[in-house]
């Protein structure tokens, strides 16, 4: 009996190993499945607000090993599991990336092939708002066509983290130097 195509094995794991890396408190980013020699690679990318530590890989990958092996079946053989994070190149492609990724420098394609180097602010359900130069935009998920984190080896200015904070809770710079102003006087 042969085994069923690979797009077919993942889609019929995809549900319980969800389930399984959620229960240790993660998201499930990719579930792969592909032919390696005579085994299958399992390569499951997880994720959460707080990052993924080697502890957190040790016990997803004990969870999602017992998933598995109780699913044998629809593995049809032996496999070898590799549990990781994503990479500092993964696409920001869901709102909870954009969230976590604020504060960070990104580049941005837009759909009509404009390009951005921004600092990510507040992501809601279908925007976010970016820092481009000493602008704040507003940029629609829908309207981005591939976004990644830039690799940064020093801290943000504090004057850009300033401006995200203010923009995120409504505040424009203009009516802050205003109120110093009134109340040096």
């Amino acid at each position: 009996m042969s085994s069923p195509p690979r797009g077919e094995i993942t889609a019929q794991l995809e549900p319980v190993v969800a389930e399984a890396v959620a229960e240790e408190g993660f998201d499930l980013e990719e579930l792969d499945v592909q032919q390696a020699g005579r085994r299958r690679l399992v390569k499951v990318v997880i994720d959460s607000d707080d990052g993924v530590g080697l502890d957190d890989i040790t016990e997803v990958s004990r969870s999602v090993a017992k998933v598995l092996d109780a699913h044998e079946h629809v593995l049809a053989g032996s496999y070898t599991l590799e549990v990781t994070s994503p990479g500092v190149d993964r696409p920001l492609t869901k709102q909870r990336h954009w969230k976590r990724a604020r504060n960070r420098l990104v580049k941005i394609r837009l759909v009509g092939g404009e390009q951005l180097v921004a600092r990510v602010g507040h992501a809601d359900d279908e925007n976010v708002q970016v820092l481009v130069g000493a602008e704040i935009r507003q940029v629609a998920y829908r309207d981005v066509e591939r976004a990644v984190v830039e690799v940064e080896f020093q801290q943000p200015p504090a004057e850009d983290l300033v401006k995200l904070e203010r923009a995120a809770s409504g505040v424009s710079q203009q009516g802050d130097d205003r109120e110093d102003t009134e109340e040096s006087r």
